[in-house]
């Protein structure tokens, strides 16, 4: 990639994609207890396998993006001070 991947940017409230990233681990772990704790057809547990598989493939992209962008400011971030009398 070309830019480096900080771990310290993962965690970025401000992000929208982060919290997408914590409902997909959520999901991703509601689905395995739902696979481990009760006896499901093959077909429906392929289907939640599979579920369960895209979310944490997709968990891994946005930590991958959110880690190597920066992060968001927030509008009074970019104001430097301006307006405050410093």
């Amino acid at each position: 990639m070309a830019s480096e991947l900080k771990f310290a940017r993962l965690i970025q409230p401000r992000n929208p994609l982060f919290w997408v990233l914590i409902v997909l681990n959520g999901l991703s772990s509601a689905i395995s207890f739902v696979l481990h704790a009760y006896q499901l057809p093959i077909g429906t547990r392929l289907l939640l396998a599979g579920f369960a598989l895209g979310n944490v493939i997709a968990g891994i992209v946005i930590a991958l993006h959110l880690m190597a962008g920066e992060p968001l400011r927030d509008a009074r971030d970019a104001s430097d001070g301006a307006g405050t009398g410093r």
